[in-house]
């Protein structure tokens, strides 16, 4: 993993959650944070699917920033907007 800034982001390791599961833990996940807060979501895989999911549920209400976009190492920081 290539270094990233410190952040005190809320960690959301998709790897360890059900497929099943994952959209709804983490749409109430993201749901939770008060604006400026945000989430640090490692995955395995490019969420193409879920981001489109997320930007239609919360808008511009959601900063969406990639941290590390490589094969097999996803990590991208959702910030809640103020």
């Amino acid at each position: 993993m290539q270094d990233m800034p410190q952040t005190s982001a809320h960690l959301f390791d998709a790897r360890g959650v059900a497929r099943r599961f994952r959209h709804p833990a983490i749409f109430g996940a993201l749901g939770a944070l008060q604006p400026g807060e945000a989430m640090r979501f490692v995955n395995d895989h490019d969420p193409l699917p879920l981001l489109d999911q997320l930007r239609e549920r919360f808008g511009e209400r959601i900063a969406i920033e990639y941290r590390q976009r490589e094969a097999g190492a996803i990590v991208i920081d959702f910030t809640v907007v103020a």
